[in-house]
Formats: C-alpha cells, sequence, structure tokens
C-alpha cells in the first residue's frame, strides 16, 4: 500500500522558513520523480516543485528563487525548504508521485 505522509508545516510570520518532509513507503522510491503542489483556500491545486530520479528540479515561477526540492533516497523522504515565505504562500502542501497523494500538511504565512 503507498503512503505518503506530509510534516512540517505551521504558523510562521511573513518572511520566515519553513520545511516540508514527506516519508513515502509502498512505493521503489529512488525510481519514482516526486513532486509537491498546492492549495490555497477557495482555489484549485497547483504545481510547486518537482525533482526527477535524476535529482533535476522544476519549481513554479512564483516560488522560484524561494523553494529548494530535494530527496534522500536511502530515507523514502522528500524535501521542501521554503524561504522569505509570503502570506500568498498560505495553503495546504501536498506531496505526489503519479496518481499517489498525501493528505497534506498546513502551511499559514501570517502577515
Amino acid at each position: 500500500q503507498v503512503q505518503l505522509v506530509e510534516s512540517g508545516g505551521g504558523l510562521v510570520p511573513a518572511g520566515g522558513s519553513l520545511r516540508l518532509s514527506c516519508a513515502a513507503s509502498g512505493i521503489a522510491f529512488a525510481l519514482k520523480p516526486m513532486a509537491w503542489f498546492r492549495q490555497a483556500p477557495g482555489r484549485e491545486r497547483v504545481f510547486v516543485a518537482r525533482i526527477a530520479t535524476s535529482f533535476s528540479e522544476h519549481y513554479a515561477d512564483d516560488v522560484n528563487g524561494r523553494v529548494t526540492i530535494s530527496r534522500d533516497n536511502a530515507k523514502n523522504t522528500v524535501y521542501l525548504q521554503m524561504n522569505k515565505l509570503e502570506p500568498a504562500d498560505t495553503a495546504v502542501y501536498y506531496c505526489n508521485t503519479n496518481t499517489y497523494w498525501g493528505k497534506g500538511t498546513q502551511v499559514t504565512v501570517s502577515s
């Protein structure tokens, strides 16, 4: 059974940082591209970042330069380091691979 479990969300002031984690099980993690998406209240879920099996990274334009995705294949975990957070970053952040999704972790940035 595939499980993706996000953690690390919370309430931070604008300008702050957070590191999200997603622990995966039930998949051959090292062979899977991993991604983060987010969904703000009343909005659709949108792409944030992706890391390939080759460790190449891709970012959405609105987070590029503030966010870093990384992976630790030994720990079956993907991370999302977020810096210089803005209130517009407030959302539930989801981990994704193929058709599998985690339940999300809430990030709230206060102004």
